[in-house]
């Protein structure tokens, strides 16, 4: 199991990150603040950088980088954002960006714009 202060706590009955042989699973990140646990004030720019920023460091804690993100999975509550999430989004995965899938959806938890998991390769994994 991964773990850092620097990323929200689990709300339920899970954990923010597995390593299984080098192989990381984040579990899906919504643009909570790591200190209160509550959805960030901001628009939705502001909810694409949180969620990005918590990814950044489960994958940090881990022992990896944002470089070593292989697959993302993307979920929008407003597909007319895609453009501007991908503006965003290409910030953190400018270099070699993962593999990704975007879905639109009708609901998420705490009524956030998007939620992201993500699977990374960390060859060490820190646990």
């Amino acid at each position: 199991m991964i773990f850092t202060d620097k990323a929200p706590k689990p709300v339920g009955p899970y954990s923010q990150a597995i390593c299984v042989s080098g192989w990381l699973y984040t579990s899906g990140q919504i643009p909570l603040d790591p200190a209160t646990g509550n959805v960030i004030e901001g628009d939705f720019r502001a909810q694409v950088v949180r969620v990005l920023e918590n990814l950044k460091a489960i994958v940090e804690a881990a022992g990896g980088s944002i470089d070593n993100v292989v697959k993302v999975t993307v979920y929008l509550r407003d597909m007319s954002k895609f453009a501007e999430f991908n503006e965003i989004y290409s910030r953190y995965f400018s270099v070699s960006p993962p593999a990704r899938s975007v879905v639109g959806v009708a609901h998420l938890p705490r009524g956030v714009e998007l939620e992201i998991d993500a699977i990374a390769y960390v060859e060490q994994c820190k646990t």
